[in-house]
């Protein structure tokens, strides 16, 4: 069953938190890092769009230009899925916080 807009804000909201915590256990809590956890959320957003439009589309998509050339490609959600995934591995080492493990059912709640 997917899951409700309100549902995915809450998790969002419980992450933010979350590393929050990590970076206040840390006394390394400041505006910068605060800067660096709103990007991180954005890039979740984003990579969550982006998986769901694999699951939704596929790994190859078809393509046709209206110039009468049709044909099949590797859907580009893949590859900036990757890129928004290494960013946000980036601002975790940044902040020197570990990322989020997934829990294990695979319901999209995070665990940190």
């Amino acid at each position: 069953m997917p899951r409700k807009k309100e549902d995915n804000l809450k998790n969002y909201e419980e992450l933010e938190k979350e590393l929050t915590d990590q970076l206040i256990t840390n006394n390394n809590y400041n505006k910068v890092t605060k800067e660096l956890i709103e990007k991180y959320i954005k890039y979740t957003k984003i990579e969550d769009k982006l998986i769901k439009d694999i699951d939704k589309r596929g790994v190859n998509v078809t393509w046709n230009n209206g110039g009468g050339q049709k044909g099949v490609k590797r859907n580009d959600s893949i590859q900036e899925s990757t890129k928004v995934n290494a960013q946000k591995l980036k601002i975790l080492d940044k902040l020197g916080i570990k990322p989020p493990e997934a829990k294990g059912d695979g319901d999209g709640e995070y665990e940190v």
